[in-house]
């Protein structure tokens, strides 16, 4: 006779359960009514032998572990041990769910075989002070092994979605009954029974995630209200705490002492700091405060704002002086229909409701069924299956497919959001027959012999040199600047490459360091032609002053002495010669490869399972703008046909002038060599908003961008490719170099792997 099967939850947390009066201590209480839970609390440094502490809440029947280890000790193969005792003591027959608080704590998990392997985030804790260096890629791991996810709430859900097929918000709810308690009478404790006037507190971990300065503020702004802040200082030093007669820092108390507090406040406070420790934060103590009948004031965190900025019992305010004044405006009575809305809100708030839906989603794992893959989406032998996923069928995402197709046998699905492949160098034949480029002009050139050698199994070239025209002064002159250019404009007569390069070094300023787009035109023509030629082409463009941008954007642009009038210098300069839609399509023209344009990816991954992630959006987008969002400059493009053959005299004109709009006219029959009757051109306006096509290059994003790819350079099964994914500005060339550089460190590690295996 075979025992029966016994549930058993193994939870891994960083938070003591003395302490946990937030969700961990509300969900195993509910879960271990049906079976078995064993709350792993990380360990404690102890001066004495290595021990495990195991004891049973006796209001849950959680058995709480806490194990001691001595300092400096590496105890991983001990806590493996004493785990593994632990649950061979539930019997031969169990049924085993792994639930992780923390990914630091998955080191001393993975050699289980769990049917259910759960990752409750309740917060983003990379963003915390001393954050472990190791915790992005034990999370990156542990995303790999979950087969659910839930979020504390709808910030972290959004931060959190790209990275796994199966996540889901679950806002912490609220035990309504015991901060009820706070509405009626409670014995006053000893330490806040003497306090004076109206009193305004918060419970909670006092950390970095505390405005201080907003605290200090309050109590200064109303030296007759006492301010009362409860809860264990941790990650700061008393001394930062700031101090006032009014100003009462109570220390820590117990789950069960909570209410009595509450029940003396006339307002609740939640004075967090907003920085990059609360961007993902959805406190608890919301609900709590409510539940126990205040007020609530509140700095803007995301998820108070959109979860109940709304309440008129609930305050929000980003200013110092606000948050007073809201405070002041919480003093006040409340209406019936103020009241009404709290109990609205709140009757929809249950942990046993929140624990029922998180039980349904844990049953709908298969049961056969582990995640081996980050990215794939829950295994499912219906589903199709991919060896790589590609996001994006612009120039990245297509020669990635083609080499993982071609060159590795790989079967690759390639998608993207755009109803057509080719990204921003899709080009067509518009209503008259005219070859246009729909994202502006794209023209092709390299001083890469490789780049071009792969390129032309798939295009044929027509030859093309560009050459760009700019409207000054009422002058059309060659941009950049050359000698023709400063004889038409200065109505000169510069006749060798010694006399223009005298003239401009006359006009050129001393500038030490260089560091400005701006720096780098006025140190090489000076500040006219600056004006004249790049100010305002430049702020349009990128929406800031030279000043404000990187060296690199006005680098990357010669200044002539010579009379060679080409935009580019490159050796190799062509155009694809039956266009670039076509080249496109020849790539990936493979049995090899399928291609789904004009869906989400994110929709896909939920279809199929894959083994590998090739990502060419944007990084941010990939991981919900944890850190926010990168900027980007667009662009919106207005095509027209005119009945005339030719429109201008070269295929782009620009206007620098900043009362014009448009930065620059395409006149494509130039590029492509088309015959025809009619011509179309582009007009080109920069704006804010819009698909994202410029990186915007200045110190600030690029630090931004770092925090990205610390992300990236954590993940073991996805690789970011392209402007988008890496965040630069590349011209087409280098994409695809990048791209086969990138196909060869994938074939390169593929191999390694295999080497590894085998030995």
């Amino acid at each position: 006779m075979t025992s029966p099967q016994r549930n058993s939850i193994v939870c891994f947390s960083h938070l003591r359960w003395q302490f946990v009066f937030q969700r961990p201590q509300h969900v195993m209480s509910r879960l271990a009514k049906e079976g078995s839970v064993i709350y792993w609390e990380e360990p404690v440094v102890t001066t004495s032998a290595a021990r495990l502490e195991v004891r049973t809440c006796d209001a849950s029947g959680v058995r709480v572990v806490t194990p001691h280890l001595p300092e400096g000790a590496d105890g991983t193969e001990q806590l493996r041990t004493w785990l593994d005792e632990l649950l061979a003591a539930e019997g031969p027959d169990l049924e085993l769910t792994t639930w992780f608080y923390t990914p630091m704590m998955l080191p001393l998990a993975r050699h289980l075989h769990p049917r259910c392997v759960v990752y409750d985030c309740m917060d983003e804790l990379a963003s915390f002070r001393f954050a472990p260096p190791e915790l992005h890629a034990l999370e990156s791991e542990l995303f790999e092994r979950a087969d659910v996810v839930f979020t504390g709430g709808q910030a972290l859900f959004e931060a959190k979605r790209s990275r796994h097929a199966n996540v889901h918000a679950f806002p912490s709810s609220v035990d309504r009954a015991h901060f009820g308690q706070a509405r009626g009478p409670q014995p006053e404790p000893a330490d806040q029974a003497l306090r004076s006037g109206p009193r305004l507190g918060f419970f909670g971990v006092i950390d970095e995630r505390m405005d201080l300065a907003l605290v200090a503020h309050v109590a200064a702004a109303h030296p007759e209200w006492s301010v009362m802040m409860v809860g264990p200082v941790v990650k700061i030093q008393e001394s930062e705490l700031p101090r006032a007669p009014n100003l009462h820092w109570l220390g820590g108390k117990s789950y069960d002492e909570l209410p009595a507090y509450l029940a003396g406040w006339d307002v609740a406070l939640m004075p967090f700091a907003i920085n990059e420790s609360t961007e993902f934060i959805s406190p608890t103590k919301t609900p709590e405060y409510l539940a126990g009948g205040k007020p609530v004031v509140s700095t803007p965190i995301k998820d108070v704002v959109r979860q109940y900025g709304s309440m008129q019992r609930v305050g929000i305010a980003s200013t110092p002086d606000d948050f007073v004044a809201a405070c002041e405006a919480a003093l006040l009575p409340p209406t019936a229909e103020a009241l009404a809305e709290v109990e609205a809100v709140l009757s929809a708030m249950s942990w046993d409701d929140t624990v029922l839906r998180m039980q349904e989603r844990m049953a709908a794992v298969p049961a056969s069924t582990r995640r081996s893959r980050p990215v794939s989406g829950i295994q499912n032998s219906g589903l199709p299956h991919y060896d790589t996923l590609v996001v994006g069928a612009g120039f990245a995402g297509s020669v990635l497919a083609e080499r993982l197709a071609r060159g590795s046998g790989e079967r690759v699905l390639v998608v993207d959001r755009r109803p057509h492949v080719g990204g921003n160098a899709f080009d067509e034949l518009d209503a008259a027959g005219v070859l246009i480029h729909r994202y502006g002009p794209h023209i092709f050139h390299t001083n890469s012999q490789p780049v071009v050698d792969y390129l032309s199994q798939f295009t044929e070239w027509h030859p093309y040199e560009h050459r760009v025209l700019a409207s000054v002064s009422g002058h059309l002159v060659p941009i950049p600047i050359n000698r023709t250019t400063l004889n038409r404009v200065f109505d000169l007569d510069l006749r060798s490459d010694a006399e223009a390069e005298a003239f401009l070094a006359e006009r050129a300023e001393h500038v030490d360091p260089i560091r400005t787009a701006e720096d780098v035109v006025v140190s090489q023509v000076g500040r006219e032609l600056y004006e004249m030629f790049f100010r305002g082409y430049t702020k349009k463009q990128w929406g800031v002053e030279p000043a404000q941008l990187d060296r690199s954007v006005t680098a990357r642009i010669p200044t002539r002495t010579s009379t060679d009038d080409r935009y580019f210098g490159d050796r190799f300069q062509a155009m694809p010669k039956d266009g670039y839609t076509r080249m496109f399509e020849n790539l990936l023209d493979h049995p090899g490869i399928e291609v789904r344009v004009g869906v989400d990816w994110e929709t896909v991954r939920r279809e199929v399972t894959f083994d590998r992630l090739v990502f060419t959006g944007p990084i941010d987008e990939y991981y919900g703008h944890r850190f926010g969002r990168l900027p980007y400059r667009s662009l919106s493009f207005r095509h027209e046909t005119l009945d005339t053959e030719w429109h201008q005299p070269v295929a782009v004109v620009n206007y620098p002038a900043a009362d014009v709009p448009h930065t620059r006219v395409t006149e494509y029959k130039h590029l492509t060599g088309q015959t025809h009757p009619q011509t179309s051109i582009t007009y080109e306006v920069p704006s804010a908003d819009g698909d994202p096509y410029y990186p915007i290059p200045c110190p600030e994003t690029q630090a931004l961008y770092r925090r990205y790819e610390a992300l990236a350079d954590a993940e073991t099964h996805v690789t970011f490719a392209g402007r988008l994914g890496s965040y630069r500005y590349y011209n087409m060339d280098q994409v695809v170099a990048q791209a086969l550089a990138t196909y060869r460190k994938l074939t390169e590690a593929a191999e390694t792997e295999l080497l590894s295996r085998a030995g």
